[in-house]
Order: C-alpha cells, then sequence, then structure tokens
C-alpha cells in the first residue's frame, strides 16, 4: 500500500520531482509550519496559560511572545486580568436609567427582626488566571452567590437603622473582606475591588408605614435635644447661683466669726484692764459709751448751775418734729396741740 501510493504521489509529480526526498521535505515543512502556529503573544492586560496533554504547570506566563506545543498537543489561554468586573445582586441594569428588583436576592432580614430591601455592587478582577480557571467552574457565579452570603450574615447582625443611617460605609468594608477570605478559601483566583452599596430602603409595601415611625423618631429626637439645650442652660445657672449663695454665706459667717471673736477680744482686754484699774477703767467706757451716744443726735448744752443759761427760753421744734414724722405717719397736714413747756 506505501509503494502504490508513493506511485500514484509520484504519478502526480512532474518528472518524479526528486523521489522520496521531496516527501521528507514536504513532511518537514508541515511540521515546521505545525510548530509556527505554537507561537503566541500575551498583551500586557492578560496572562498566559500553557496546557499541555491538559495539564496545567503552574505558572501563569507575563506579557510578551511566548510558545507552546501547538494543538492538539498543547492549548493556550489568555484572560484579561485587569478589566474591572462587576456583578449586580438585588437587581439587574435594563437601561442607563432602569433596573429590575429581584426580591428573591434583594430582601434581608436585620439583626433586630426588620426586614430591608437592599440592592448593591461587587466590582472584582482576576488576580490569578490559572485558579480561576480550574479551580471553580462558573466564577462569575461562585462570586455572586458568595456576596449575597455574607451581605445577608452582616445585615443579620445589624440593626436596621444603623443600616439605613450610619453604618453603610462599615457595612460595604465588612462585607468587601469576608468575601475577599471566602474566595481566597476557594483559590478562586479573584480580587474583590469594592462592593458598594446603592439601596438600603424598607420594602415598598411598609415603606410609608416606615417613613411615619422615622418621622416620629426624630420628633422625639428633636424633643430630647430641646430639653437637653433647656438642661444645659439652667443646670449651670442654678450651679452658679447655689454657688454665689454658699460664697455669700461663707463670707457672711467668716465675717460675724470676725467680728466676735474681735468683740470677745476686746471684751477680754477691757476686763483685764478692769481688773487692774476698776475706778478709771468704770470712767472711761462711760465716757466713750456718752460718746457714742450723744455723737449721734443734735444736742444743745446749757450749762443752768453757772446761770449761763439764765434767759434762755426752752421751746418745742413742732414744724420739724412734725416734718419728720409726717412721711411715717401718712398725714402731712396733721394739726399738732402746742402744750407749755417748763
Amino acid at each position: 500500500m506505501l509503494r502504490r501510493s508513493q506511485q500514484r504521489f509520484k504519478s502526480l509529480i512532474p518528472g518524479g520531482f526528486g523521489g522520496p526526498k521531496v516527501i521528507v521535505l514536504i513532511v518537514l515543512a508541515v511540521v515546521a509550519v505545525w510548530l509556527a502556529t505554537g507561537a503566541y503573544r500575551v498583551q500586557p492586560n492578560q496572562q498566559g496559560i500553557e496546557l499541555v496533554f491538559g495539564k496545567y504547570n503552574g505558572i501563569p506566563e507575563e506579557p510578551g511572545l511566548h510558545w507552546n506545543y501547538p494543538a492538539p498537543i498543547g492549548d493556550v489561554y489568555t484572560p484579561d486580568v485587569t478589566r474591572e468586573n462587576r456583578i449586580e445582586i438585588g437587581f439587574r441594569s435594563s437601561g442607563a436609567s432602569s433596573a429590575r428588583d429581584q426580591a428573591d436576592e434583594s430582601l434581608m432580614i436585620t439583626g433586630d427582626e426588620n426586614i430591608v430591601d437592599i440592592d448593591f455592587v461587587v466590582f472584582w478582577r482576576i488576580s490569578n488566571a490559572g485558579d480561576f480557571l480550574f479551580n471553580i467552574r462558573e466564577p462569575e457565579e461562585t462570586v455572586k452567590v458568595s456576596a449575597e452570603a455574607v451581605m445577608r450574615d452582616i445585615i443579620g447582625r445589624t440593626r436596621i437603622q444603623d443600616a439605613l443611617t450610619d453604618r453603610r460605609g462599615p457595612i460595604e468594608a465588612e462585607a468587601r473582606t469576608n468575601l475577599q477570605e471566602l474566595v481566597n478559601e476557594y483559590q478562586a483566583g479573584i480580587e474583590i475591588r469594592q462592593v458598594q452599596l446603592l439601596q438600603v430602603d424598607p420594602p415598598a409595601q411598609v415603606i410609608d408605614a416606615f417613613n411615619e415611625v422615622q418621622r416620629a423618631k426624630q420628633d422625639l429626637e428633636r424633643l430630647i435635644n430641646e430639653a437637653e439645650t433647656y438642661r444645659n442652660d439652667i443646670l449651670p445657672r442654678a450651679r452658679g447661683e447655689a454657688a454665689q449663695m454658699v460664697e455669700e454665706a461663707s463670707a457672711f459667717r467668716e465675717e460675724v466669726v470676725n467680728r466676735a471673736e474681735g468683740d470677745a477680744n476686746r471684751f477680754n482686754s477691757v476686763l483685764a484692764a478692769y481688773a487692774q484699774s476698776k475706778d478709771v477703767t468704770t470712767r472711761r467706757i462711760y465716757l466713750e459709751t456718752l460718746e457714742e451716744v450723744f455723737g449721734k443726735v443734735n444736742k444743745v448744752i446749757i450749762d443752768s448751775e453757772n446761770g449761763s443759761g439764765n434767759g434762755v427760753v426752752p421751746y418745742l421744734p413742732l414744724p420739724e418734729i412734725q416734718k419728720r414724722t409726717g412721711g411715717a405717719s401718712g398725714s402731712g397736714t396733721g394739726s399738732t396741740t402746742n402744750r407749755g413747756t417748763n
């Protein structure tokens, strides 16, 4: 059969064309062309994955020109490892500004047993092309299911009020960290770039009632803040007045104590002087008392013993007395009876 094939091939070539050598050259040319098809290029945004008889050597090829055994012995994959991939959970974008809700994905139970509607997006890219291609069968679906499980776990430990207000940032950060740990356990060769919450709302069926509750809570907080403001205004003022009264009482006490101590010391000194000289001390006290009493009144002294007071007519100054007592008695026109004075 080989001879007949050679003879048939020779008959097709004019003049025999060199015989068996030509066949060898043709075979070598075919082999060279086949080997040449094993050359390939890895772009800067790709990693090269070479397979030989379906086995991966575990080392991704860097960007540049490379060679691998052509098919059917070898095969090459060059996945894009810099592209940002996006997975939508809780909704599906159907246009530039419209989306379809996926209630089976978006409805979650919070830590205080409320239902919340959450739509979020996961951004990821390939970090190891070999692990991405051969360790998991459906990488995108795996990331989607893992992200939904991680988010349900976090929301199940969070109060609804926190999820709706100031806990959105920490929830995103915790979801990204937990999701990255989960895909690393799968050896998926995926890097989670970001988890972004787009919508966190109560379910549409109860959103009106929920808004009423939120408004009531806001009114409660407003009243509490007003009461706190009033208390912060009253308490410092009351504390200041109390401190002032305490200071005044302390000052009055010091004054009274000091005055009492001074009086006691003065009495002791007078007593000591009286013990030494009774007559002199008695006369001095008498004169000091007279000086204190008569020093506060208007007086006229008339010496009647020596006769210098003869001819002085005593009188009662009724107009002056009426002026001084008129305001106290409330009668400015009252009559006064003038009686003789001896």
